[in-house]
């Protein structure tokens, strides 16, 4: 009871963050049908944007604390629920939401890899409560981009098992080279050699501005998800079902493996975090090249219509109060 009340009450205090309240703002103007649009371009900008400063000041961070046993453990953990979510999330989906095996190998991957505006939430929220985590979180985040993808073509046995999903040499361009790994770890590389020098040039760009940045990112997710919800009549209860507990089962995994391996709270609840969320911007590039048959129509609403919004309003306050209740 400890627990629910203490994230009750934190995902109260959230549902009023201006970050969460900008989402809500656009999830109510896409269920309405209102013209209201940012465009791609834009919104691909502002990805961008999100992901240099995290990787920046992770970077900036890291080197400040130095390479610690702490980076070592948190990456660990982050490489291992990246591999093998995807291998129970695929069994889960086969069985309890009777997709077929290229949806479902295609929706695991997603399950595996990481969303990078969840992982910005959690860090603010963590911020706005004064919570403190470790810098080298944003190289945790970047390992795990990608190791679920690999999961999902072992799954599937992409070329061997799938006749309709030729060996492509893209795919691994698209997997090893995507531009959310790409600007993640480069901008964290960079801000580890500039350190507290890099800081003071670009503090204005990644400090005071994130927050809008971040406000205007989520105002498009809401309108996004909105419409994705309402283009998928296909989405059954068990796949919504699916969409919300699959990310608690992660998270309360990852929080014994902190538990376990000491980390702090504020570290145990961004693995957490890191575990729970869904990609929608690397495994979807990815999985349209490796799984085209794979339906669309399922794993993306359930990942950016259903999980991110669960993560972003109860999740991140819910995990919280699970590390405070089992680090401290």
């Amino acid at each position: 009871m400890d627990v629910l009340e203490a994230a009750g009450g934190a995902a109260a205090a959230n549902l009023l963050a201006p970050a969460i309240l900008f989402f809500a703002l656009g999830a109510f103007a896409g269920w309405a049908r209102s013209d209201l649009a940012i465009p791609d371009q834009v919104a691909k900008t502002l990805a961008l944007y999100l992901m240099l400063s995290i990787g920046f000041k992770g970077g900036v961070e890291a080197r400040a604390s130095g390479l610690s046993a702490d980076l070592l453990t948190a990456g660990g953990i982050g490489l291992a629920m990246g591999f093998l979510a995807p291998f129970a999330a695929y069994a889960a989906l086969r069985a309890v939401c009777r997709l077929d095996r290229l949806t479902a190998a295609a929706t695991a991957a997603h399950y595996g890899s990481v969303s990078v505006v969840t992982f910005a939430a959690g860090s603010e929220y963590l911020r706005a409560i004064g919570v403190e985590f470790g810098g080298y979180m944003a190289a945790v985040l970047a390992l795990m981009e990608t190791p679920a993808i690999l999961a999902a073509l072992i799954i599937v046995g992409a070329r061997a098992r799938d006749p309709a999903t030729p060996y492509k040499p893209q795919l691994w361009r698209e997997v090893l080279l995507n531009g959310a790994a790409v600007l993640l770890i480069g901008s964290f590389i960079i801000g580890a050699v500039t350190g507290e020098r890099g800081m003071d040039r670009l503090e204005l760009f990644v400090g005071p501005l994130f927050q809008g940045a971040l406000c205007l990112f989520l105002l498009d997710m809401g309108l996004v998800a909105a419409r994705r919800l309402a283009d998928a009549p296909q989405l059954r209860a068990s796949m919504i079902l699916f969409a919300i507990v699959w990310p608690m089962l992660s998270a309360g995994a990852a929080l014994l493996a902190a538990q376990a391996s000491g980390l702090s709270i504020g570290d145990a609840t961004l693995i957490a975090v890191l575990a729970a969320s869904a990609s929608y911007i690397a495994a979807p590039a990815a999985m349209r090249v490796a799984l085209p048959r794979a339906d669309a129509g399922v794993y993306l609403p359930m990942s950016l219509g259903v999980t991110f919004p669960f993560n972003l309003i109860v999740g991140i306050p819910l995990y919280h109060a699970a590390a405070r209740l089992l680090m401290g």
